[in-house]
C-alpha cells in the first residue's frame, strides 16, 4: 500500500484544497553490494583522510564547495538553513497554461495528488475543472527543504504532479558541435520515404508492450546461479560502425516494416476466421434442432 510522502494544499486564488502527495512509480533496479572476492564477505565504506591514512568520524566532516583546484569554501549546516526557503504546506499555483507549451524535456519525476481528509469535493471540482478547461497548472512547493517547480494535470479522474527541471538546468542543443549545420539538405524523395517509414511504424502507444529487457536478463541469470547452475555467457561482439546508404537503408526499413505489418494482418485474419470457423458448427446445429 502506497504511503504519502508529503501532505498540504494546493492554493489557487483564495481557493485551498488538502492534498497528499504519492509517487507515481516505483523504479525497478537490480542492486549489487560489493563483496571480497576470496570470502564473499561484503565490504565496509570508510571515510578515510588522505593526508594522514586516519577514518575521519561524521562528526569531523564538513561540505565545501571546491571554487578551483583544492580549493574550497567550506558552508555550516547553520548558514545553509538560514538560506532554506520557507517552509510551507502549500503548492501555490502560479498560472494556468497548455501541456502542448511544455517540452517534455522540463519534466522529472511524477507524482500523485489525491484527496486529503474532507477534501472530496472540491478536488473534484479543481480536476473537473483542469480538464474542462485542457489547462496544466504550474506551481511552486517546497518539498524536503527544496523549492520545485511543478505542472499538475488531471489524469484519469486525479491529479498528476511532475517536479520540473528550471530553464537553466536544461542543455540546449546549440551547445553541442555534432548538431547538423546548414550545410546539411535533404532531398524529397529522402523526406517521402522517411514519412512513409514513419507512417508504416505508426501505432497507438501501449506501454504495456515495454518492459526492461536487461533486467529481466539479470534477474533470470542471478536466478539460475542460486540454483547452482553453471552458467557460461558469450560476450557480445561489437561490430564496426559503419555509414550506411542513406536511401538503402529507408527503403530496406520500408520493405520491413511493410512485411510486419502484412504479417499482422495475416494473423488477425486468420485469428477472426478461426473464431468464425469455430462459431459456424454451433448456428448448423441450432437451425437443425429447429426443424425437428
Amino acid at each position: 500500500m502506497p504511503r504519502s510522502i508529503w501532505t498540504g494544499a494546493i492554493s489557487f486564488g483564495l481557493v485551498n484544497v488538502p492534498v497528499k502527495l504519492y509517487s507515481a512509480v516505483s523504479k525497478k533496479t537490480v542492486r549489487f553490494h560489493q563483496l571480497h572476492a576470496a570470502d564473499g564477505v561484503r565490504i565496509q565504506q570508510k571515510r578515510m583522510c588522505p593526508a594522514d591514512g586516519e577514518e575521519v568520524p561524521w562528526d569531523d566532516i564538513v561540505k565545501g564547495y571546491e571554487i578551483s583546484p583544492d580549493r574550497y569554501v567550506v558552508v555550516t549546516s547553520e548558514e545553509l538553513e538560514a538560506l532554506d526557503p520557507k517552509k510551507t504546506r502549500t503548492i501555490d499555483i502560479e498560472e494556468f497554461v497548455d501541456l502542448s507549451d511544455i517540452d517534455p524535456l522540463y519534466y522529472d519525476h511524477p507524482y500523485y495528488l489525491l484527496p486529503g481528509q474532507g477534501a472530496a469535493k472540491p478536488y473534484k471540482l479543481l480536476v473537473d475543472a483542469m480538464a474542462d478547461a485542457g489547462k496544466v497548472a504550474i506551481a511552486r512547493v517546497v518539498i524536503r527543504t527544496k523549492e520545485q517547480l511543478v505542472a499538475i494535470r488531471p489524469l484519469e479522474g486525479v491529479l498528476a504532479m511532475a517536479t520540473m527541471n528550471f530553464a537553466d538546468e536544461v542543455v540546449n542543443p546549440d551547445s553541442f558541435d555534432e548538431t547538423p549545420g546548414d550545410d546539411v539538405d535533404t532531398t524529397k524523395r529522402e523526406l517521402d520515404m522517411a514519412r512513409q517509414l514513419i507512417e508504416s511504424l505508426t501505432a497507438e502507444f501501449d506501454p504495456e508492450k515495454f518492459h526492461d529487457e536487461y533486467r529481466e536478463a539479470v534477474l533470470d541469470l542471478i536466478e539460475r546461479k542460486a540454483e547452482g547452475e553453471e552458467v557460461v555467457l558469450q560476450p557480445v561482439a561489437e561490430e564496426p560502425e559503419k555509414v550506411p546508404d542513406l536511401m538503402a537503408a529507408l527503403e530496406a526499413s520500408l520493405d520491413a516494416a511493410k512485411k510486419e505489418s502484412g504479417g499482422a494482418r495475416s494473423r488477425r485474419r486468420g485469428a477472426e476466421d478461426g473464431a468464425g470457423a469455430k462459431k459456424q458448427p454451433a448456428r448448423r446445429g441450432s437451425r437443425a434442432k429447429s426443424k425437428s
